[in-house]
């Protein structure tokens, strides 16, 4: 069995310590976005807002572009 060196456990080879942060926050803002695009609909929603209402639109678009740059971001790790 092959050792690991103590801390490297989790680290992908290849990358150095800026591009593996850059991918984790690239990776944790898309989670943001969205999570933006959730509360958007809900609040809409809960306001009474219909399903063409504008927030659930941007709601919407916000999942999509969030999902998509998480999407690409995971695709990069591999």
């Amino acid at each position: 069995m092959r050792r690991v060196p103590r801390g490297s456990a989790h680290r992908l080879p290849g990358m150095s310590d800026r591009e593996r942060l850059y991918h984790t926050v690239t990776m944790l803002f898309s989670l943001v976005i969205v999570g933006f695009g959730v509360a958007a609909v809900a609040k809409t929603l809960a306001a009474g807002g219909g399903p063409a209402s504008v927030g659930v639109v941007i709601g919407v678009l916000f999942m999509a572009v969030g999902g998509g740059r998480l999407y690409v971001a995971v695709r990069a790790l591999r």
